[in-house]
């Protein structure tokens, strides 16, 4: 009986010292970090200015729809369009313009009652200081109204950690093939 005495309070003294052992970092789930440690410097908002060519006619469309639902040609919204994209930006409203980078992703008209899209885009960058970084925005785009924003998300290269908003102003439309050239002013904050 002792025996079984010692063990059990020996096996308590074990249990509450393995308790006691804090966990390596191979188990934690989360830890906080600091700035420093990630390498982040002074937070700088940066404003990037270009022009976004949405192009689904001709031989080389950077917008293309990929499917739709059934009941997508009788909604008067196109609900349940997707298409998707690999568009030129621009410092001008002019296909001529200098290419600063590609938003590639995609939109879906996703509102029963106006014209509206969601849309998941990523701003690959390939100029200037930019260059081989991406921001990502997502949200909804009333395409119809003047001036519409889309929330930054975030991104990488220079723009890890980057929170914003974009502003988007449709600068022409052609009715007949459904391209278009939108303004983008994005206010960004990163490190």
């Amino acid at each position: 009986m002792a025996t079984t005495a010692l063990n059990l309070i020996i096996f308590a003294i074990l249990l509450f010292l393995a308790s006691a052992v804090p966990p390596t970092n191979s188990q934690q789930f989360s830890r906080k970090l600091s700035k420093k440690e990630m390498g982040l410097k002074v937070e700088k908002l940066s404003h990037l200015h270009f022009y976004f060519h949405d192009i689904g006619s001709g031989s080389n469309p950077t917008a293309v729809h990929v499917a739709q639902a059934a009941t997508t040609n009788s909604s008067a919204t196109l609900f349940g369009s997707v298409t998707v994209i690999d568009n030129r930006l621009t410092l001008g409203p002019e296909l001529s313009s200098k290419t600063v980078g590609r938003a590639q992703g995609m939109y879906v008209f996703a509102d029963t009652t106006e014209l509206a899209l969601s849309v998941v885009y990523n701003f690959a960058f390939s100029e200037g200081v930019f260059n081989g970084s991406v921001l990502s925005v997502l949200g909804r785009n009333p395409f119809l109204s003047g001036v519409r924003e889309l929330p930054v998300v975030g991104g990488s290269g220079v723009f890890r950690f980057a929170r914003g908003h974009a502003k988007l102003k449709t600068v022409e439309t052609n009715m007949q093939t459904g391209d278009a050239v939108v303004e983008y002013n994005v206010y960004v904050f990163h490190y």
